[in-house]
């Protein structure tokens, strides 16, 4: 625009407005993203996430997921704060009577870190956070399944900011629950889904005597399993599929593609799931959907999905994903059973510390085994992918290498284009 010209500004909707004769989206959706700990919370902050969710050491449903203890929470808060990223903490265990001593002083402890808000499924959770600890908000669960907006309805009642909804809920009930209830209403977006609805599976309670619904789910649903009956005091197959085993689990959810109709739905935050995911699935993922989002809501009536997001998706996938409810009842084909594991063709190769503009040398953290002459791919918020034939390795001490073998091994080596710290490398097999 042209210094001096008056800008043009008219509102056309709730999301919307038309800004120098072209239409522009106003209110965009807060991207959430998984961290499992410390590290996760700052590369999804640093790929582009507005708000990240965690789990602490007690009250969570991700026992294995490494997990924050309250001076790490309190760690992340300022790191996000000064990014003007928001902390959100699942305390979404159902709970049991041994579970109510020691609630109080843990949401106290919450609201004295700084976090922004629990994530919360049991009554029990959300009134005591509301006499402890006043200043979080309390969003409820998609442990409790909400897939219908009178019920959405019953927790604004009860005084909850947001709910976030059932992953099995379609755009068309969505869309009735946003004119008819005027709360916040977080979506899932990315990652795995449930066998059942969530909170209602005890898969892993009858098979390994843990507790789904307080943070023992060992994802059984995903287990290989033969099936058969038993006729004449004979077993029979009922189910052989090119000597495949049958699995319970659906497809991963994908819903890059139905961002823009989430957005102009007026969701409020869209959810990456996967706290027990890595680095690089945390980065590849979040950098792809801010990408979408933020494409999106500068163009909306230009805009179309660019096939290098989707291929960016693969890189890290390694499952079959599926649309699952978004639009409706899904078919068999495309989303139950089976086994849907696929091998991903990249490898997260290593990690940027820094790097020497004017000898063109980059530090790097290893994360698995490359070696001279291997072609790999950087990517990262700052720059755009490129690929590099690595020629040779050192080692911190200048020693010359035959391969980056050692997890965490600090190399280095010479890159054509410049690369930023937390900057990641990849490579294809």
């Amino acid at each position: 625009m042209n210094k001096g010209v008056k800008k043009l500004t008219a509102v056309i909707d709730k999301i919307s407005e038309i800004v120098d004769g072209k239409r522009v989206i106003t209110k965009k959706p807060e991207l959430l993203a998984p961290a499992g700990n410390l590290e996760k919370l700052k590369i999804a902050v640093h790929y582009g996430a507005d708000a990240v969710f965690i789990g602490g050491q007690e009250y969570g449903l991700r026992s294995n997921a490494g997990n924050f203890s309250l001076e790490e929470m309190a760690e992340g808060v300022q790191f996000a704060n000064k990014y003007g990223a928001k902390i959100y903490v699942t305390t979404n265990i159902f709970a049991h009577n041994e579970n109510i001593d020691g609630l109080d002083e843990y949401l106290m402890g919450l609201q004295d870190a700084g976090v922004t808000g629990i994530i919360v499924a049991d009554p029990l959770i959300i009134e005591t956070c509301r006499r402890v600890a006043p200043k979080l908000e309390v969003h409820l669960s998609t442990q409790q399944s909400l897939s219908n907006w009178k019920a959405v309805q019953f927790w604004k009642e009860e005084g909850l900011e947001r709910v976030v909804l059932a992953r099995e809920t379609s755009a068309e009930e969505i869309k009735e629950m946003k004119e008819k209830v005027d709360i916040e209403i977080e979506a899932f977006i990315h990652g795995a889904m449930c066998i059942a609805y969530s909170g209602r599976c005890t898969l892993s309670n009858h098979m390994t005597a843990r507790d789904s619904n307080r943070g023992g789910c060992c994802q059984s649903c995903r287990w290989d399993y033969d099936l058969f009956k038993l006729k004449d005091n004979e077993e029979v197959a009922l189910f052989e599929e090119k000597d495949a085993h049958f699995a319970m689990s659906p497809k991963d959810l994908n819903l890059i593609e139905s961002i823009p109709k989430m957005i102009e739905l007026g969701i409020d935050s869209l959810k990456i799931e996967g706290r027990m995911k890595s680095i690089h699935y945390v980065a590849t993922v979040v950098s792809v959907y801010r990408k979408v989002i933020d494409a999106y809501c500068a163009d909306p009536d230009n805009f179309k999905i660019n096939p290098e997001w989707l291929k960016e998706l693969d890189k890290c996938a390694n499952r079959e994903t599926a649309s699952a409810f978004f639009e409706g009842v899904p078919g068999f084909q495309q989303q139950m059973f089976g086994n849907h594991s696929k091998k991903t063709e990249y490898d997260f190769a290593g990690l940027v510390m820094d790097y020497d503009n004017e000898t063109q040398m980059v530090t790097l953290q290893q994360r698995n085994h490359f070696k001279p002459g291997e072609t790999v791919e950087f990517f990262g918020p700052e720059i755009e992918n490129f690929t590099q034939t690595i020629e040779k390795i050192w080692d911190e001490d200048g020693k010359e290498l035959d391969a980056a073998r050692h997890p965490l091994q600090i190399v280095r080596f010479k890159v054509d284009k410049p690369v930023f710290r937390n900057n990641m490398m990849r490579k294809g097999f």
